[in-house]
């Protein structure tokens, strides 16, 4: 049965065409039997229906002749006739009621092929250069109406984007979150360092000495000078020269194409380059914790079927080799 008070449609919020007195005192549950009753013409058939007693359903009757002031259902010799009124009220309350239980116990579903949605997510450059190409190639043979708009983001700024709905979809290295944070990792990583063979010189893996020897380019969010690797390099009783810090991965390559220094990224994004021929890279010659990646989404999203079947896709783009 549905169950709906006045002060829970007073609750839906103020739409279009509703007062919501005029709905005090009023149980959809009411309506509910109503439809029940013009369908079956007998007390006692719509008492069966609806799993309910013969005086309950009477009762029920007696208040809705009360609420329309019309008799409704006459009995006679053959059953129970309905009035006019009665069949007025069946053509429109009908199809109110049966939307309405669509809405509250049908799932709802997305159909990709069909859909104009517009999904905004928050990534840093370097997640965007690994995921988005074969995303967005997915999406034009999946979803070719479906736009996502990239937002740049770090793992400082991600809940906080979420949270104002900036974004619905964060992709980073995520710190622990606010409690209504929802995140579902993607997988581990390590890094690897980049750098122009051409410029640095490089005989197949790059020693401790050379690698605290050459100057260092560092992405930071933050323009700090320092990382986890100078942590690990201080733990050893050494230190690297990091001489241009950028907030951008993006910009690693050209940097590199000019200058004689090396970079330590995400493995996934230099083995990008180095596959597309923008830069050799090989091992980081310190021993650094691996990272992991996640999505994150804000808690009133955990039922939006769109976003579901989008992480979907993220998940395995990110399950490829």
């Amino acid at each position: 049965m549905i169950q709906c008070s006045a002060l829970s449609l007073k609750s839906i919020g103020k739409m279009p065409n509703i007062s919501e007195n005029d709905f005090r005192g009023v149980d959809l549950n009411l309506m509910v039997t109503f439809l029940v009753l013009m369908r079956e013409r007998s007390v006692s058939r719509a008492a069966g229906k609806l799993f309910l007693g013969q005086p309950a359903v009477s009762g029920a009757l007696a208040r809705l002749r009360q609420l329309f002031a019309d008799e409704l259902l006459i009995r006679g010799a053959g059953g129970m006739t309905p009035t006019t009124r009665a069949l007025a009220l069946e053509a429109a309350i009908a199809p109110a009621i049966d939307q309405l239980q669509r809405a509250i116990f049908t799932p709802p579903v997305f159909d990709p092929a069909g859909s104009s949605r517009l999904f905004l997510v928050g990534m840093p450059d370097w997640i965007e250069q690994w995921l988005m190409p074969g995303l967005v190639a997915r999406l034009r043979v999946l979803a070719p109406q479906v736009r996502v708009a990239f937002k740049e983001t770090n793992p400082f700024s991600g809940s906080d984007m979420l949270e104002r709905d900036e974004i619905e979809l964060a992709v980073a290295r995520l710190p622990t979150g606010p409690q209504w944070q929802r995140e579902r990792a993607l997988g581990e990583m390590g890094f690897r360092c980049v750098y122009r063979p051409d410029r640095v010189p490089i005989d197949g893996e790059i020693t401790l000495a050379q690698y605290t020897a050459l100057p260092h380019l560092l992405v930071s969010y933050r323009a700090a000078f320092e990382s986890a690797v100078d942590t690990e390099l201080a733990a050893l009783g050494l230190r690297r020269n990091v001489c241009y810090t950028t907030p951008r991965f993006s910009s690693v390559p050209g940097v590199l194409g000019e200058s004689a220094m090396i970079a330590t990224v995400p493995d996934v994004l230099a083995r990008r380059w180095e596959a597309s021929g923008q830069l050799a890279a090989c091992a980081v010659p310190v021993p650094l914790p691996r990272f992991t990646v996640s999505m994150a989404w804000h808690a009133r999203r955990d039922n939006d079927p769109a976003l579901q079947w989008l992480m979907g896709l993220i998940d395995e783009l990110a399950a490829r080799p």
